[in-house]
């Protein structure tokens, strides 16, 4: 065998120990490929007793399975064409949709919408097999797409070839790592989640709701009745940014715009960054947007708001309802967090034109009635909700960084 065909049959990474090249191998010949059936409907007495029975929905992003959300009897077992899978089995969607998977972790069984994998004892490493469902899916597509109704069957899925280490011992390693990383990836995206929670449940508890002046939950040393205040008589200067056509004007490199786009969940992301020349950046310059001054989607996905951090002072911006000049001290970002609530959102949808766009006008936003506390408080609530962003952030960056190991070890893992 010559250099490059050993390559093709090795690994980038491998762990130490193991340097064989790997072989080609059918998935029928180190895995059984088990489809599922449905009991009578019309029949009770196939029905709630205590066999786990999957149907496709039932498979999303989770990596192990150990309870159906519908179960069989034994007599509705017996007169249906499922059968019974042992733990680690690999469950696989074979129909539209095809290419979920999940690990069994109890015995059970599966409607016909599956073909399964049931690793050969000492041949295949469960979570080594499951470590490759995009490789799965795609060739399950592939087959699928030929079917007037897509679907790929058991006897495809046993024909696929892989590239497969020559030894168990091999599979079991890479299989490990990846269900460790699996683990560490699951906490971090557990932790996201609940901080995700605790801030949407925060803000119906920190903010007033129902007529109320007072919120649910209040930090110590504030106790005295929120007001009612029409944004008009806050900012001195409520009205929009640059509206028309801007293209003869973006260059590659100039000024940033902000535009619609940027401005999402109360934050402002770079996700698409547009530039423009000198000479209409200068021409914007009496609507120019300064440090912790307030912008809101107009259309679109309306009523989204963001602060205009210090990195964008002086910023010229496109299609937004600018808040500027506020009469009195106000905290820009218990502002942006108000709006967040679901009492916000509701008010904003009242004041909504339009079928296919949604829209907003600057002078309806006006009269835009929001509560207000004391100034120590609304700076207590945004620090509050600032430190919980940061929190969720953190957690996001996490989770994409291990997300990017993950797929770097899958390209380099397996052959």
């Amino acid at each position: 065998m010559n250099d490059m065909e050993q390559k093709k049959k090795t690994p980038q990474v491998r762990f130490k120990g193991y340097d064989d090249t790997w072989e080609q191998r059918k998935l029928g010949d180190i895995a059984d490929i088990v489809g599922g059936g449905t009991p009578s409907t019309s029949n009770d007495d196939y029905w709630d007793g205590d066999i786990d029975w999957y149907a496709p929905a039932e498979i999303a992003d989770q990596i192990y399975v150990s309870s159906s959300e519908r179960k069989i009897t034994q007599q509705g077992y017996e007169n249906s064409s499922a059968k019974m899978l042992p733990v680690g089995t690999v469950l696989f969607t074979s129909r539209a949709g095809i290419g979920k998977t999940a690990i069994l972790c109890k015995e059970g069984c599966t409607n016909q919408g599956f073909q399964s994998i049931v690793p050969h004892e000492n041949m295949l490493d469960p979570y080594f097999i499951f470590s490759r469902t995009d490789e799965l899916k795609r060739y399950g597509e592939i087959k699928g797409a030929g079917s007037t109704f897509v679907e790929v069957s058991g006897k495809q899925m046993a024909s696929m070839e892989l590239m497969m280490p020559k030894t168990i011992e091999e599979q079991n390693a890479i299989g490990s790592y990846f269900q460790n990383l699996d683990h560490i990836i699951t906490l971090h995206q557990r932790k996201y989640d609940q901080l995700i929670k605790m801030k949407t449940a925060m803000l119906e508890k920190m903010f007033p709701k129902n007529g109320s002046l007072y919120p649910e939950i209040r930090f110590e040393g504030f106790t005295g009745a929120w007001e009612q205040r029409k944004l008009g008589d806050i900012y001195g200067s409520i009205g929009n940014a640059f509206v028309g056509t801007v293209t003869p004007y973006y260059v590659e490199d100039g000024h940033f715009y902000l535009e619609s786009n940027n401005v999402k969940d109360g934050q402002i992301n770079y996700n698409s960054e547009i530039f423009i020349n000198d000479e209409f950046y200068e021409k914007q310059k009496d609507k120019w947007l300064h440090t912790g001054d307030m912008v809101m989607v107009q259309s679109g996905h309306v009523g989204h708001a963001a602060v205009i951090p210090e990195e964008l002072d002086n910023t010229a911006a496109h299609a937004l309802i600018m808040f500027r000049n506020p009469k009195e001290k106000i905290e820009s970002y218990f502002l942006n967090y108000e709006y967040q609530t679901e009492n916000s959102k509701k008010k904003i949808e009242n004041i909504t034109t339009g079928n296919t766009i949604k829209h907003i006008l600057a002078s309806d936003m006006q009269k835009f009635v929001v509560d207000v506390p004391t100034y120590a408080e609304q700076k207590a609530i945004a620090d509050y909700f600032q430190h919980l962003d940061n929190l969720i952030t953190l957690h996001q960056r996490k989770l994409e960084k291990l997300k990017n190991i993950k797929k770097a070890c899958l390209e380099k893992m397996f052959v």
